[in-house]
């Protein structure tokens, strides 16, 4: 994708001024950004940058100290169904099964019946590859699996925007490498806006359209990179040329603060 492509994207996030205080600790400062209509999007920077603090005020779940965050236009206010947000934890109800932990993300949902509750769930549980492992319980799911359930809950009631915090920094390598190939197919399939916050610099270049790169406490955006290459994306991309630029180049910013 280019950056003319990623410009002309309708606005679907934006954030505006924000400055972030705990306390007398300032996490972010006068931070603006964009996320662009079914736009992959993946911040990074090192650790304590404010990074998941940005997440959580677009979430809904922090209130900035000023400036504003919006959706579609729209104040964020609070959290809303029209973002799905998976964290590095699954954090699944133990005592229900995978099916019904889906299904009990969308009580409430007006108009949907509990057997159109159940069939979503369903649909959803397939789009991750977990047909068969309905009715398992946490429990008897490996991390993975436990993630893609978590990934089906934020699915099943159709968010435009998905938030993502470190979704996979828990598993091994080889589980972690599945989940992103797994990511990138959902991502094809709906084309919701995502932001994902991650410390793993191969992992954003090779899942996002644009990668956002944050100044250490207090984060502010400090340069960002649209990542031409082409889609759909298979591990041997990692190996090339190109990618491995877009590498270097986020690293030598992240490293020289």
């Amino acid at each position: 994708m280019s950056s003319t492509e990623t410009l002309t994207r309708q606005p679907r996030v934006t954030v505006a001024g924000v400055s972030k205080q705990f306390g007398e600790v300032t996490a972010l400062t006068d931070v603006d950004l964009v996320l662009g209509d079914r736009e992959f999007v993946s911040v990074v920077g090192a650790s304590g940058c404010g990074k998941s603090t940005l997440l959580s005020i677009i979430a809904g779940l922090e209130a900035p100290t000023t400036g504003s965050a919006s959706i579609a236009g729209a104040e964020i206010l609070g959290p809303g169904r029209d973002r799905g947000v998976v964290f590095q934890q699954a954090t699944l109800l133990p005592w229900l099964s995978a099916l019904d932990n889906v299904v009990f993300a969308l009580d409430g949902e007006q108009g949907l019946s509990k057997r159109d509750r159940v069939e979503r769930a369903r649909e959803a549980l397939a789009q991750v590859g977990l047909t068969g492992f309905e009715q398992a319980y946490p429990a008897q799911l490996s991390g993975g699996m436990q993630q893609r359930v978590a990934l089906a809950r934020s699915l099943a009631y159709g968010p435009s925007v998905l938030l993502m915090d470190e979704p996979f920094g828990a598993l091994d390598a080889l589980t972690r490498r599945t989940m992103q190939e797994l990511l990138t197919q959902v991502w094809e399939r709906n084309r919701m806006t995502v932001m994902l916050i991650t410390h793993d610099i191969e992992e954003a270049v090779f899942l996002s359209d644009r990668v956002v790169a944050m100044t250490p406490r207090p984060g502010k955006v400090a340069a960002e990179y649209a990542i031409e290459l082409p889609r759909p994306r298979t591990p041997d991309v990692i190996g090339n040329d190109a990618f491995r630029e877009y590498y270097r180049d986020i690293l030598d910013l992240i490293h020289r603060g």
